[in-house]
């Protein structure tokens, strides 16, 4: 009988131990889930909160990026229109001056006459014209010369004044205003006067002068 009380008092406290292990090994691993799932659900709110904020982030640096490409490219437009612009007005400043110097120049030549010398006066005022109006200004200096030798003309010049009064199309017009001093064998002590010619250049074709007025006033000067 003590044997085998003791062996049911063993085996009864046997089974009270498998008993409380298997409890403790079920009720561990269902606090570990539930703390995992915790976890789980943690970390997919911050991944999603993470999500949202870089989205966010990356909207508003994208609009800032568009904006400032934006606005570069109204800057950018506006510089290459404002240096068109100055471009364009430094050419055509520059054509002006171009213009002005070759009638001023012409006009000074073809206001300097010497009797002696009439061929050099001829060759001076269809210099740097047209074909047809060097064929003009050929028969109109033949028509001045019956003038020019009876009255032993001899006049210099100065160059005063040269301003475009139009441009069109390349087509240039120019006052010009020269300082002439004419001797002849009524006045022999000199007239001062001004020579007045509008010449017209044509920059489309090598700058060539295409007409002449006033050429008359040299001779109609007294």
């Amino acid at each position: 009988m003590w044997w085998s009380g003791t062996e049911e008092g063993v085996r009864m406290a046997g089974t009270e131990e498998t008993t409380d292990i298997a409890e403790s090994g079920t009720a561990e691993p269902k606090a570990a889930q539930g703390s995992g799932a915790v976890d789980a659900q943690r970390k997919s709110t911050k991944a999603t909160v993470r999500r949202v904020s870089v989205s966010v982030r990356t909207l508003l640096v994208a609009t800032l990026i568009a904006a400032l490409l934006a606005t570069v490219g109204v800057l950018a437009w506006l510089y290459l229109g404002a240096k068109a612009k100055l471009n364009e007005e430094a050419r055509q400043a520059a054509n002006n001056s171009h213009a002005e110097r070759i009638a001023l120049d012409y006009a000074v030549d073809a206001a300097k006459i010497n009797v002696q010398d009439l061929d050099a006066w001829k060759k001076n005022l269809v210099k740097g014209t047209t074909s047809e109006l060097k064929e003009k200004l050929s028969g109109a200096a033949t028509s001045m010369e019956q003038i020019l030798v009876p009255l032993q003309w001899n006049s210099t010049a100065i160059p005063l004044v040269a301003k475009v009064r139009s441009n069109s199309n390349g087509i240039y017009v120019v006052d010009t205003f020269v300082g002439v001093e004419t001797k002849t064998t009524q006045a022999p002590d000199g007239l001062q006067s001004t020579a007045t010619y509008g010449i017209t250049i044509d920059s489309n074709h090598d700058w060539q002068i295409s007409d002449v007025g006033g050429i008359g006033a040299v001779v109609g000067q007294k």
